[in-house]
């Protein structure tokens, strides 16, 4: 969806999505449980970002990406 809508670097957008949403569960757990991320959610949140990179790029060259017309 950011990819998408921002047109230029859907990775970059993509990571950053991912990785707010990686804080705000960390946070939650951290905060409400009093408990650090398991090695295995790592990994999780760490394919979680790379996912969403993936489809931050795919909505940039789904979408037409940033106009190349002078």
């Amino acid at each position: 969806m950011s990819g998408g809508k921002g047109k230029i670097k859907g990775w970059m957008l993509g990571g950053s999505t991912g990785l707010i949403y990686t804080i705000i569960v960390f946070l939650f757990q951290y905060l409400g449980y009093d408990s650090l991320f398991s090695m295995e959610q790592m990994v999780y949140h760490g394919c979680y970002i790379l996912t969403a990179m993936m489809g931050g790029i795919l909505g940039v060259n789904l979408s037409g990406g940033p106009s190349s017309k002078t």
